[in-house]
């Protein structure tokens, strides 16, 4: 009896394991996708969907790839040159102007334009302004052009409010990255050796050859031109830069009709500001007067070298404060070229007013 069970219990127990060993084969003989599966209904998008799929449906033809060449032939051709510097652009307006960044067009011998189409259009620089980091394109042939972006405004951004980005990141292009607002009112250094106030900061992934493409709000307008990332490893991490609208439809126009925007000054070669602060020194230290310079007609006075002595120090404008060079060449530009703006000066621990006339200190440097 004992033998019968046991024998009982093992032939049990050889069928589990017999199941076991053929149940894969057995499922995919059975249940196998062997043709194309049913496609699910999809619900409806959502809002948020419907409104990011909106911007880029919208923008995403007017937004184009801009490559430098440091020769002239083709880099989309076989044997093309390689291009020394890739980035974004976008439509301006009807006549065929680009807008981007100036440091992508900024050593070029020649620039081709290539279309969210992929058509390849050569293109010309026709204005540069790199104390704005900005530079608008002709294209050459201006047939069949997407519509130029909408234009937004700067002056009522809020942190926190949804923005969008389209570019070609790497070369990858009509890329889209949203993010939101994350500052407003950031300062950002340009090769032209002043600052750009005002800058907005976004979390939307920013990243090498996303530099001139737009910067977006929700309803697709302009709202910034993407400029520089903050990132220790040159990719993105989350902090990315852009030029305001606001500034942008200031220098733009001005550089379509001129080629260049007026800098103004008044003709002095500030101290560094390490040096001023090594010297605990606030304000704009005066280290030399461009002779024949407004500066020179109001009196004031560079670091004399015979006896090592401080310049004078501009402390005010107008009703600013002035406590390093920039609050200077921001009360410069709100003034104009041409005005004249009162300045408070330190001389020989006393404070002292001067007006002086305000130039365009970038026509002086471009005389022969």
């Amino acid at each position: 009896m004992q033998d019968r069970a046991t024998r009982l219990i093992m032939t049990i127990v050889a069928v589990l394991l017999a199941l076991l060993l053929v149940q894969p084969y057995v499922t995919s003989y059975f249940f196998s996708a062997r043709e194309p599966r049913t496609v699910a209904p999809r619900g409806d998008l959502a809002d948020f969907e419907r409104s990011t799929v909106h911007v880029f449906e919208t923008v995403a033809p007017s937004v184009v790839q801009v490559v430098s060449m440091s020769g002239q032939r083709n880099p989309f051709q076989d044997g093309g040159d390689q291009p020394s510097e890739s980035g974004t652009g976008f439509i301006w307006d009807a006549a065929g102007h680009v807008v981007t960044n100036d440091h992508v067009v900024a050593n070029a011998q020649s620039v081709v334009v290539r279309l969210a189409s992929g058509e390849v259009v050569p293109a010309r620089v026709v204005g540069q302004a790199p104390n704005y980091d900005l530079a608008v394109l002709l294209l050459e042939r201006r047939a069949a052009l997407p519509p130029p972006v909408a234009i937004g405004s700067s002056s009522d951004l809020k942190v926190g409010q949804t923005a969008y980005a389209i570019g070609n990141p790497f070369g990858l292009d009509q890329s889209l990255t949203t993010g939101i607002i994350s500052a407003l009112k950031r300062r950002l250094p340009t090769s032209g050796g002043r600052e750009i106030a005002d800058v907005i900061q976004t979390d939307a992934a920013i990243n090498p050859g996303n530099s001139g493409g737009p910067l977006l709000d929700s309803s697709g307008r302009l709202i910034g031109v993407n400029t520089a990332i903050y990132s220790p490893s040159g990719a993105n991490a989350g902090i990315g830069f852009s030029i305001p609208v606001d500034v942008v439809n200031r220098v733009v126009p001005q550089l379509i009709r001129e080629g260049r925007v007026p800098t103004p000054g008044i003709g002095i070669i500030a101290a560094d500001e390490a040096a001023a602060a090594q010297l605990s020194v606030t304000g704009v230290i005066v280290a030399g007067v461009v002779p024949g310079s407004p500066a020179a007609e109001a009196g004031l006075r560079g670091v004399d070298q015979r006896f090592g002595t401080i310049g004078d120090i501009i402390v005010g404008a107008g009703d600013n404060p002035v406590k390093r060079l920039s609050d200077l060449t921001d009360k410069l530009e709100s003034v104009g070229v041409g005005q004249s703006v009162s300045l408070k000066v330190l001389r020989d621990n006393r404070e002292q007013t001067v007006t002086v006339r305000i130039v365009d200190v970038g026509q002086r440097e471009r005389r022969p």
